[in-house]
């Protein structure tokens, strides 16, 4: 397990960033796209799920898409 899932997991409340929650992606294989034509929203999926969580860009991120994230992260490592 990364230290950042392992934070995020601890304290889902924190100041996140949507940077973070990239880089998360990034180390877990999870694909986070921007959002595009003036959507404010990231969408972050896996091949390998059905289920799509979209991320609001505001900051920080609330923690109910922190715990959400934590579980896809979850669910794409059993898969």
């Amino acid at each position: 397990m990364s230290k950042r899932l392992a934070a995020m997991r601890a304290n889902p409340a924190a100041d996140w960033r949507i940077r973070d929650v990239e880089r998360l992606c990034a180390e877990h294989g999870l694909r986070c796209s921007a959002p595009r034509g003036g959507g404010s929203h990231y969408k972050i999926g896996h091949p390998a799920i059905t289920d799509m969580l979209s991320v609001p860009f505001a900051r920080p991120i609330k923690s109910v898409y922190i715990r959400q994230l934590v579980r896809m992260v979850d669910a794409v490592s059993r898969a």
